[in-house]
C-alpha cells in the first residue's frame, strides 16, 4: 500500500505529513473552547481535527476500589471514572463541531471507544476512524470500526509485536483496506529519550503498512525527526493554553507550535526527496568557487610549473586540483601573468 485517502487527502510517503490536531479533553467543558482549538488548527495548517468519543459511563464504570484509583502523574488521585466524567466530549456536541469543521474546511474524526460511539460516527458520516492506544488491545472494537470500510489509524502504545500484529489482522480480516499505525509512547508527556523513533521503520517493513507517529512529547523535534524515517502521519495534542488546567493541556501544543510543526514537518518531508548525486539547480551557480590550479607568480615563456608559481585555490576555472602533480615539471609556451587559470593551452607539449 503506498497512499490511503481520508477526505481526498492522499496520506502516504510520497505525500506531505498528514497532521492531526487531537482536540482531546482541552475543550475543558466548553464547546466554545472548542470551536477556537478548531480555529486554529485549521489557520495553522493542521489537516484534521480529531475527537474522542466516549462517555463516563461508556469507558468505565462507577467504581472507588483499588483497581479504578489513579495514583501518581497528571490523574493522581482521581478514579477513572471522574476522570473521563471532566474529560470526555459530550455526544450532544459532536454534531454541531462536524458542522463547524465543514465550514472551516478542516476534516474531522474520532476515536470510539465502544460500539455505540462507532454508531454516533456513521451517523456523523465520519471519514476515517482512530483507535487509540489504550484500546489496541480491544479486538472486537477494531473489528466493528474496520467493518464500516472507512480508513483506520491505530496507535500502539504499551502494545507488544504481538499485540500489534493482532491488531492489524484483526483490521484486515474485517475489512479494512486503509490503514495507517502510528508508533507511540503513552506517557504524558513522553520524555524523548524514551521514543525510538527507528521502530517506525521497523513497522512499516515489519507489518507491511504505512507507519507514522503519536507525539506526547512537549516539542516538536521528535515529530520532525520521525519524517526522515517515513512517518507519513503525525498526530499532536492541541491546546489554547497549556497552563489551562484540563486533563491534556500540560502536554498540549499551543496554536503557534502547531503551526511551526505543520511548516518545519512539511519542509522535513520535502527535504527528503530522491537518492541523487547529481549537481542540484542550487549548486550549478557555486561550481565557479571550487578550487582549481592558477599562476601565482608571474612566468615567461619555457619557465617550468613549480610549487612557487602553482597553486589549487578559489575560483575553479582552471584545471582540477588533482592536475596539479602531472602538471609540475612541465613548462609554459607563453608569457603567463599572475592570477591566470592554467589550463592545457598554456602547457608545452613535450617532445615524444
Amino acid at each position: 500500500m503506498s497512499f490511503i485517502t481520508i477526505d481526498g487527502r492522499k496520506i502516504g510517503p510520497e505525500h506531505p505529513p498528514y497532521i492531526i490536531a487531537e482536540l482531546s479533553a482541552n475543550h475543558n467543558g466548553d464547546i466554545n473552547r472548542a470551536f477556537q482549538i478548531m480555529e486554529e488548527a485549521q489557520k495553522a495548517g493542521a489537516d484534521a481535527i480529531k475527537l474522542q468519543t466516549y462517555t463516563h459511563e461508556t469507558i468505565t464504570i462507577n467504581c472507588d476500589s483499588e483497581d479504578f484509583q489513579i495514583h501518581g502523574g497528571l490523574w493522581d488521585g482521581q478514579t477513572l471514572y471522574e476522570l473521563y466524567k471532566g474529560a470526555h466530549m459530550p455526544w450532544e456536541w459532536h454534531k454541531p463541531l462536524f458542522e463547524k469543521a465543514k465550514k472551516l474546511g478542516i476534516t474531522i474524526f474520532s476515536s470510539p471507544f465502544d460500539f455505540t460511539a462507532v454508531d454516533l460516527l456513521e451517523e456523523l458520516d465520519a471519514p476515517a476512524y482512530k483507535i487509540a492506544s489504550f484500546e489496541l488491545v480491544d479486538l472486537p472494537l477494531i473489528a466493528r470500526v474496520a467493518q464500516t470500510g472507512k480508513p483506520m489509524i491505530m496507535s500502539t502504545g504499551m502494545a507488544n509485536e504481538d499485540e500489534i500484529a493482532e491488531a492489524i489482522k484483526t483490521a484486515k480480516d474485517n475489512g479494512c483496506e486503509e490503514l495507517v499505525v502510528l508508533h507511540c509512547v503513552s506517557g504524558y508527556p513522553a520524555p524523548a529519550e524514551q521514543y525510538n523513533l527507528r521502530t517506525i521503520t521497523d513497522m512499516a517493513s515489519r507489518f507491511n503498512v504505512l507507519s507514522g507517529l503519536s507525539d506526547h512529547t512537549i516539542d516538536n523535534a521528535t515529530a520532525v525527526a520521525s519524517v526522515a524515517l517515513g512517518a507519513c502521519l503525525i498526530e499532536k495534542h492541541v491546546t489554547l493554553d497549556r497552563n489551562g488546567g484540563g486533563a491534556d493541556d500540560s502536554f498540549s501544543l499551543e496554536p503557534k507550535e502547531l503551526a511551526q510543526l505543520c511548516m518545519d514537518s512539511k519542509t522535513a518531508w520535502k527535504s527528503l526527496g530522491n537518492v541523487n548525486y547529481e549537481r542540484t539547480e542550487a549548486e550549478k551557480g557555486n561550481v565557479k568557487f571550487r578550487r582549481s590550479l592558477y599562476i601565482v607568480k608571474d612566468m615567461v615563456e619555457g619557465e617550468e610549473f613549480t610549487k612557487e608559481n602553482v597553486r589549487s585555490i578559489r575560483p575553479g576555472l582552471g584545471l582540477a586540483p588533482k592536475e596539479y602533480w602531472n602538471v609540475l615539471g612541465k613548462k609554459s609556451n607563453c608569457n603567463i601573468s599572475r592570477g591566470t587559470a592554467l589550463k592545457d593551452n598554456l602547457i608545452k607539449k613535450q617532445d615524444v
